[in-house]
C-alpha cells in the first residue's frame, strides 16, 4: 500500500522503471515472477494486492516441487505497472541489472468469502497467504508463510496437487513473453 520506499530508491530520470502509482484493479488478481540479474541472480515474485504489487525476492526461484521450501525475502511494494516491466536498470541505480518476465498469470486466494481484498490484507498481516496460481509455468496451490521472529523472511511452498513436480528445475525454463 505504501509506494514511498519504492519511490525513494529510484531515480526516474535514469531508469525506465514505472513511477509509483496506486491503482484499483477491476479485473482478476494478477501475479508476475521476474528474473532479475542484478548483483546476484534472483527471482522477484509479485502479487497484486490492494492496487500494488506485494513483492518478495526469491534467491533460488520458485519451485513446483512440494519438498522445496524457497526463501522469499519481503521487499518494498511495487506499482501495479511493474507487472509488465522488462529491461535494463542502469548501473548506479537501485537493482541495476537485467529484468525479464519469467512467468505471469492470474491468481485466486484459497478459502476466501466476500471481502477478498480485506482477507488478503489480513493474511499478509498474519504472515500466511494461501493462493492458487494460473500462470504459463507456475500452476496450482502455494503458500507464502512468514518465518517467526522476522519481518522480511518468508517461505514459498508448493502444495501437493495435480501440478506438483518432484524434479522441477527452474533452469529448464526460459523467460516467457506472452
Amino acid at each position: 500500500m505504501n509506494l514511498e520506499p519504492y519511490d525513494k530508491k529510484r531515480d526516474f530520470k535514469s531508469t525506465s522503471e514505472p513511477k509509483p502509482i496506486k491503482i484499483k484493479s477491476k479485473n482478476k488478481l494478477r501475479f508476475v515472477v521476474q528474473k532479475h540479474q542484478a548483483s546476484h541472480l534472483h527471482y522477484d515474485f509479485r502479487l497484486e494486492i490492494d492496487g500494488v504489487l506485494k513483492s518478495w525476492a526469491i534467491p533460488k526461484g520458485p519451485s513446483l516441487n512440494p519438498k522445496d521450501k524457497r526463501l522469499a525475502v519481503r521487499v518494498e511494494d511495487h506499482p501495479y505497472e511493474y507487472i509488465t516491466f522488462e529491461g535494463e536498470i542502469p548501473e548506479g541505480n537501485y537493482g541495476a541489472g537485467t529484468v525479464s518476465i519469467f512467468d505471469t498469470g492470474i491468481y485466486e486466494p484459497v478459502n476466501h468469502n466476500q471481502n477478498e481484498r480485506q482477507e488478503l490484507l489480513n493474511e499478509l498481516k498474519d504472515g500466511h497467504l494461501k493462493f492458487q496460481l494460473n500462470g504459463n509455468i507456475l500452476k496450482g496451490e502455494f503458500d507464502l508463510i512468514k518465518l517467526k521472529n522476522t519481518e522480511k523472511n518468508w517461505l514459498l511452498i508448493k502444495q501437493k496437487d495435480d501440478y506438483a513436480l518432484n524434479n522441477f528445475e527452474i533452469a529448464k525454463f526460459s523467460t516467457t513473453r506472452k
